[in-house]
């Protein structure tokens, strides 16, 4: 299983919470290898590469295969190179504030934003990152002129919507305790239904701001022409590893919900989210530079 991020962050975590279940399923050892970098591209690559025999597959956001192709020059053509096998959960994106900001609600911060256009700032774990592609979506449904700050990941972010520096951002559920805490303020949630997390915070789309319903799926990915069998085994483990009490818990405490899409359903989550983000990136001119 190769990880295209760090030891430590979200999808390594849930590719080695799941190992040793999807080992028991499928009578074979698990190995996860993380290749970090260029935001799952080098790890991408290197299973584009690999023999399409069972042996080799990739546990992602399903960033690296809708946004990635359209951001990095040269693009992978990662649609052909790689196979969509099962997704394994959805994280939805959470718009917090500084604790201080005078806004308490999307609509409020959307009227904040109109009034003083250039003025307020918004930051994310990078450019090209879903933060980013979603920050961009939210300016252009609520119609507002706000400045992108690009960190090195989520935390630094976090830190300076803590010290105030930046005025929101959407954060990938890395940031529970301070909102709990008080120490900064959720506004509202992306997709199409509540928190289970924060079962208080609206949507967007209930707050007024529709269109902004882009979270992150993350997912199974293979070789392309991996044998339907061997893709149809491991989508089987997943669902059985996914199923599993313990699992789900230590998802949830990385705040990603256990939804499990067979192929065909993954695959048109991701056609979906590819179409919505070609769109956006052209409209808005969104580079990694």
């Amino acid at each position: 299983m190769v990880v295209g991020f760090p030891a430590g962050g979200t999808t390594d975590v849930m590719a080695r919470v799941a190992a040793a279940p999807l080992r028991d399923a499928l009578g074979q050892p698990v190995v996860i290898e993380n290749r970090p970098g260029a935001s799952g591209n080098i790890a991408a690559s290197e299973v584009m590469r690999a023999p399409a025999d069972g042996y080799t597959f990739m546990i992602a956001p399903i960033s690296v295969r809708t946004a990635n192709p359209m951001l990095f020059k040269p693009a992978l053509d990662i649609e052909r190179g790689m196979t969509p096998v099962v997704s394994m959960g959805y994280a939805q994106l959470y718009l917090v504030a500084r604790k201080d900001l005078k806004a308490d609600t999307p609509q409020q911060l959307q009227a904040l934003a109109q009034a003083s256009p250039g003025q307020l700032s918004y930051g994310s774990g990078g450019a090209g990152t879903q933060m980013h592609l979603v920050g961009e979506l939210f300016k252009q449904q609520a119609q507002v002129d706000v400045i992108h700050v690009p960190y090195r990941g989520a935390a630094p972010a976090m830190q300076d919507i803590l010290g105030g520096q930046i005025d929101y951002y959407f954060d990938p559920a890395s940031g529970f305790q301070h909102i709990r805490e008080g120490k900064a303020k959720l506004l509202a949630v992306t997709g199409t239904h509540r928190s289970s997390f924060f079962p208080e915070a609206p949507t967007l789309t209930e707050a007024g701001i529709e269109g902004v319903e882009l979270g992150n799926w993350f997912g199974v990915f293979a070789p392309t022409n991996t044998p339907a069998p061997i893709i149809q085994r491991m989508a089987d483990a997943v669902k059985t590893t996914m199923a599993l009490p313990a699992v789900q818990r230590s998802f949830s405490e990385l705040g990603v919900e256990p939804i499990v899409q067979d192929t065909t359903t993954f695959s048109a989550t991701i056609n979906a989210e590819a179409a919505v983000l070609k769109q956006l990136i052209e409209t808005r001119g969104i580079s990694l530079e």
